[in-house]
Parts: C-alpha cells; structure tokens; sequence
C-alpha cells in the first residue's frame, strides 16, 4: 500500500489533486487513482488488487483492504458506525456530499496510518504527513514536542505527528466530519477477558488453527514470502504456510558481519527442517550507511528503529524473487507475553509483595542508609533491584531510556526545551496504563506496547522497508481473531510466575523444532562499535550530527561528548543516541528544513511522475 488523501470542503482550493497525492508513490509501482465531487476529492495509491476507489451518486470512497463497494453499503445502512461491521486490515475515507458528511478510519491495529488537520471549514487527511502538507491549508511548522517525543520513544507516537496541527488516528478509531464539526470514536477497544481455560490441547490446536487462517489471509492471494526473525512467531509463520501449498514457501533472513548471537545459523536451520526455499545476506556498515539516507527519504515523520535496515535488505531479496508480500511475525511476542521485559517486570513486582511496614522500616533502611556505601556486588544488586521496584509502573519501564539517562537539560538547547513538556511522554504512557485498568499486570504492558512499539515504530518500519522494496507488509498476529484470542488468555497462560510466554510456545512445538520453538530476539546491529571501527559509517555519523547542530535542537557540547567519549565507554548504550540523532538529522536533510520553525518547502510535481494513472 501507498496510501490514500484528499479533502473534504466546500470551498476545496485549486490545488490539483495530484499534486497532493505525488508524495504517496514515489516508491514502488503504485497506480494513482482520482476522484472529485463538490465538496471534495480523493486519490488512492495502491498496487494491484489492494485498494479501490469508487464514485457515484455524489458517494466518494477510497478504501484499502476493504473494498470500497462495501464500506459505501455499509454507509447507508449504519451511517458513522459501519467501522463495527468491518474487519480486518484496512484503512479508507469516504466523502459524501449529499449528506455533508464526512468518515475516516484505520483497522482495529492500526497497520496502516491516516492522519487528518482541520482548517476552518475544511477537512484534509492523507496517509502521509508528507502528502497532507502539499495542500495550501495546511500547517507545515515542525512540532518541538513531536522531536522531543521522538527522541524518547524513537518514534513519534499518535495521536501526534511531527507537524503541528496534525492528528493520526489511533488503532481502531474513526473519524466522523459534518457541518464543520470533528467528532473522533473509538469503535473498538482490545478488552483482555483472560478467562480461557488453561491445559487444553484443543486450545493450542485452535491457535494453531487460527493463526493458519491469518497467514493465508495475509498474503491476500498473492505471492507471498516470510521474513524470519529470530523468533517463533515469525517461524509459525513460515511452518504453517509451508505445509498449505503445492510449492515451499519462501523464507528470508537478514543478519550483520561478526554475528555472534547466530540469528543466520538459526534461521538456516530452521529453513532446512522445514524445507522452505530459504535465502539470508549477511550485512555490514557499507551496506547501513548505503540505506540511511534512502529510509530517511522515505519515512515522512523520524523514526528510529534501526531493524529497519535489515528489514529493507530482507524485502529486497523477496521482491527479487518475485514475491508480493512479505509477512513477519510483529505483535506475536507481545500478544503472547513473549518480551523480556514482561518478565523482568513481574520480578520487580514481587518486591510489592512484602508488608510496606517491612519494606520502609526494615529493608530499605538497612540497604540505603545503614549499607549504604559498603558491600560487593550482591548488595549493589539488591540495592539496583529495589530502587527500580520502588518507582513503580508504567515510570520504572523507561529507566534505561537515554533522555533519562542523560537528563533533558543536558541534551537540548535551553530555548527548545522551553518550548516542550518533558513531562509529556511519562504522561502519555501513564494515561494508556490505566486506560487498561483492570486488568493483570501482563495485559496491561501488552496495551502499552501494541501502541508506542508496535503501532507507532515497528509496524511503520516493515510498511516502509516493504513499500521502499515494491512490497506489502503482511502481519498475520495483528489479524482480529489472533488478537481475539490471544485477548482470552489467562495472565498464566501469558507469564507463568518469571517464565514468558509458557502457552504460546507449548502450543508452537508442534510445528517447530526445539531450538525455534524459543524465544530469541532479532540481531542487534553493532552500531557503536562501527563508529569505532568502520571510518564510513563514522564519517556519516559525524557530518549528520556536525549539521544537526545548527537546528538549535541538541546543544552542541552534548554532541561534541557523546562522539568523543561517551561512545567509547559504551558502544551500545550511547551508540543508540548517536543512531536517534543521526537519522534525525537525515529525515530533515532530506527535506531541507532549517530550524525547526522554518515551514517545509516541497514541490511534488517531480514525485507526481512515478504515478502510473
């Protein structure tokens, strides 16, 4: 998918339609398809078979996913709240001019983003901040909180976008526009019943099964590929696709020079046993720094997740090979209570357990005061450990969050930072955490989660790696049945005391040998030890934060510390802000910003040429 824009107005503007839409296929072969009614227009880019567009009766519809014909019925027969009645992935917007109405929506994941700006009387929306600000009402001033909350979740999280003004619709919202009135629904909301009854072989048979169905269904009858991992999620995946057709699935793995942790040797191996038509590159610092400036290019808001780049070399090899679609296996670690932290977390909790009269006259004297400065390891541990469980959650999940770290005041320049909340992201994370209220601990990490990792970095990260490729991204865990039962499982069944994920692995040994049905994580990309030792990627790190200086965003002296010295002391750690930093710089060069007050100036009339209409 490319996207979709458009507005909705009676007084539009004379802004050609294509125009808006020429930033949403500049990649890929996307055709551009054009509607224009009185009260507004649409374009639709969408490769063959993935969207629809439809006109009549004064009824304009652009639709991905769903087809178009569908959401119009849907219109007339349950008006703002058809959203229930789809499922899937799917994102459109329909524009009806008789009715002076307006709807936008996203899926129940919100796999593909729609973001949205009112102007007056004038509705604008496109997937792509970039596209929504070719239209002349609205706002192109970089937002300092946006950057601010960028640096501290490496990704813009929504509502929010990195231009002022502008909204992105959440996972399962819809947007309902009339008589120059906004009103913004959540028609679906992930509710954790937790009531499965647990040791049921019939049970994983149905995970199994169902999660079969949604593979299938992700590769929407195209030819499709699996990119592996590391993990079982994606490994299913591949397992049970492989065993539904005539031919071996493809599967892919992408890995870096001096791999140590053997995410290529496992993902080999696994190939091997399956027998899946299997390739793997393995990539180094040339390779990275050769991408960077071509995902920054493509990204129309910073991100920084640099699993990215191996994504994008992974969906390269697939689209060489002729395929359509790439699935992955994003959200099953999180549906399943796969992720370490969950784990880590219930260890910090189990010090909430002793009596709070023990813990402040007892315990924690004993170890801040009396112990305060004597004592080895052991009592540095149990010193680390409870100040940790003392802040409590969600607080205690950043604590190793690099703007933490540093301290705000050290990293920006004291103008910027007058001009920001730091204490906005900690509240948005605590406003998403009681949101779940009610829940068990587990379920309530996993809400976070599917919204600031999954929804606002990883699932735009594989889109974007795909779409740079001429791919669509599949994600057959965040389909409305994985994620419906899933929902139903016990906190047990998720986290077994310290043990992560006990069901879901249980119920995927059937499919996969010992060794891959356990959870291991993607590798890591080495890159603070590149900037010691590969003089390229070095040299680029250096010119990107050299010119980031001059945007009166970081301070300099920072800048200066943390390429001399900080990065030796500790590659990963301080290498992980130098990557923040350096792609940032990158996603402004690519658009010619100055400060973070001067408007973006962008023609898109070259953009408009790779549009096949």
């Amino acid at each position: 998918m490319s996207g979709l824009c458009g507005w909705f107005s009676h007084d539009p503007g004379a802004l050609p339609i294509e125009q808006m839409a020429a930033p949403l296929c500049r990649f890929g072969g996307a055709t551009l398809r054009l509607g224009q009614h009185g009260a507004g227009a649409l374009a639709l880019a969408a490769g063959a078979g993935s969207g629809s567009l439809l006109h009549e009766d004064g009824l304009l519809v652009a639709a991905w996913g769903a087809p178009a014909e569908t959401v119009a019925r849907l219109w007339r027969s349950h008006g703002p709240k058809l959203c229930s009645a789809l499922s899937g992935h799917f994102v459109f917007a329909l524009l009806d001019e008789q009715r002076d109405e307006a709807l936008l929506a996203v899926d129940r994941s919100a796999s593909r983003p729609l973001l949205y700006q009112q102007v007056g009387r004038t509705l604008v929306f496109a997937s792509s901040a970039e596209a929504l600000v070719q239209h002349p009402a609205a706002r192109r001033e970089i937002d300092p909180q946006a950057l601010y909350n960028y640096l501290y979740f490496h990704g813009v999280p929504a509502p929010a976008s990195i231009y002022k003004g502008q909204r992105r619709l959440l996972a399962g919202e819809s947007l309902h526009f009339q008589g120059g009135r906004l009103a913004r629904t959540r028609y679906w909301k992930l509710q954790f019943h937790e009531s499965l009854a647990e040791g049921s072989a019939d049970l994983k048979q149905e995970m199994i099964d169902t999660v079969r169905s949604a593979s299938a269904a992700a590769l929407g009858g195209q030819s499709g590929a699996v990119l592996l991992s590391g993990g079982p999620g994606s490994a299913a995946v591949a397992a049970l696709l492989n065993g539904s057709g005539a031919e071996a699935v493809r599967t892919y793995s992408v890995g870096y020079h001096g791999d140590d942790d053997g995410t290529l040797e496992r993902a080999r191996s696994l190939a091997r046993l399956l027998g899946t038509a299997h390739k793997e590159r393995a990539i180094g610092a040339a390779e990275v720094a050769d991408a960077i400036a071509r995902l920054a290019a493509g990204f129309d808001q910073p991100l920084g997740d640099p699993a990215v780049v191996a994504t994008l070399y992974g969906a390269e090899l697939a689209r060489a090979d002729g395929a359509q679609r790439l699935l992955g296996g994003h959200g099953a670690a999180e549906l399943f209570g796969a992720r370490a932290q969950y784990s880590q977390q219930a260890r910090l909790s189990q010090y909430e357990k002793i009596p709070s009269a023990l813990r402040q006259t007892l315990v924690e004297p004993l170890l801040f005061q009396l112990a305060g400065g004597v004592g080895g390891a052991p009592l540095r541990r149990a010193r680390s450990y409870i100040e940790q469980a003392m802040t409590g959650l969600p607080g205690r999940l950043q604590a190793g969050n690099p703007l933490h770290g540093y301290g705000s005041a050290e990293v920006f320049e004291t103008a910027f930072l007058a001009g920001v909340d730091p204490t906005a992201p900690a509240a948005l994370l605590s406003q998403s955490w009681w949101l779940s209220d009610g829940a068990s601990q587990v379920s309530q990490l996993i809400a976070l989660d599917l919204q600031y990792a999954l929804a606002d970095v990883q699932l735009p990260s594989m889109a974007k790696a795909c779409e740079l490729s001429g791919l669509e991204a599949g994600f057959p865990y965040l389909a409305d049945a994985v994620v419906a039962f899933a929902a139903r499982l016990t906190p047990r069944q998720k986290l077994d005391g310290v043990k992560s994920s006990p069901f879901f692995l249980d119920a995927v040994r059937s499919l996969l040998p010992r060794r891959a049905a356990q959870q291991h994580g993607a590798a890591a990309m080495p890159f603070g030890l590149w900037l010691q030792s590969e003089p390229r990627m070095r040299s680029l790190a250096l010119d990107s934060l050299s010119d980031l200086k001059r945007r009166a965003i970081v301070r300099p002296a920072f800048i200066d510390t943390l390429l001399a010295a900080r990065v030796a002391e500790h590659p990963a750690y301080h290498g992980r802000m130098v990557w923040l930093l350096m792609m940032l710089e990158q996603w402004f060069s690519q658009r010619r910003f100055g400060t973070v007050h001067t408007p973006m100036i962008r023609k898109a009339e070259d953009a408009a040429e790779t549009c096949r209409q």
